[in-house]
């Protein structure tokens, strides 16, 4: 003796936030030479995008690796060769939210040119997501009630109390886009110019199950 009924709230907002990812990786004989060689120009780097007036919070490590790196004397078709120890490789991945949109090219073209290598994974999220979800929940929530009520109307009965509630996890399907164009860039004597960096929009997007009794 109920009715289940579902609603959708849909949302559309423009992105304020541009997140990336960028990486330092140097090679040497020795550790030590090989973290020196990474540690100034990462240094370099972040003195960069602290001038470009990134908050401190906004710059994340996600990982920082050492490697030994290898050579095969005398390989052949049949036998792998000799293993030989020829270096050290550093390497440190730094995760980078931008809030001001208009400078993300620009920080784009400026970390390659201090020599960072991988620069991908560019994409763009709303700030205050959690109050856009609410109101997407809202306007879900409603849509939902309108729905149970023509329901009950179409079939002569008259709505209860509310026995269950859930609401799937809401999502934003935004586009990514990935900075192929500074992936292979390097310090030159010519500035590079800054890509157009198109945001798009996003959409926050709640459905949610009501189940009523029938009186």
């Amino acid at each position: 003796n109920s009715i289940n009924v579902t609603g959708k709230g849909e949302i559309v907002t423009t992105p304020d936030i541009a997140t990336f990812n960028f990486t330092v990786t140097e090679q040497a004989p020795a550790v030590s030479d090989a973290q020196t060689k990474a540690t100034e120009k990462m240094n370099a780097i972040l003195a960069y995008v602290k001038k470009s007036d990134v908050k401190d919070t906004d710059v994340k490590t996600l990982s920082y690796t050492i490697s030994p790196r290898y050579e095969y004397l005398n390989a052949t078709y049949n036998t792998p060769g000799k293993q030989v120890l020829t270096g050290y490789e550093v390497s440190q991945t730094i995760e980078l939210k931008v809030r001001k949109l208009a400078d993300a090219g620009t920080l784009l073209t400026g970390i390659g040119e201090f020599g960072a290598t991988n620069v991908s994974g560019l994409s763009f999220s709303v700030d205050k997501q959690e109050e856009i979800a609410q109101q997407a929940r809202e306007k879900a929530i409603t849509n939902a009630q309108a729905e149970a009520k023509k329901l009950a109307k179409a079939l002569g009965v008259e709505l209860g109390a509310i026995t269950s509630f859930y609401e799937s996890a809401p999502y934003q399907p935004y586009p990514v886009y990935y900075a192929k164009d500074m992936m292979m860039a390097s310090v030159s004597s010519e500035r590079a110019t800054p890509p157009q960096i198109p945001t798009g929009e996003n959409k926050i997007i709640s459905n949610v199950t009501i189940t009523y009794e029938i009186e």
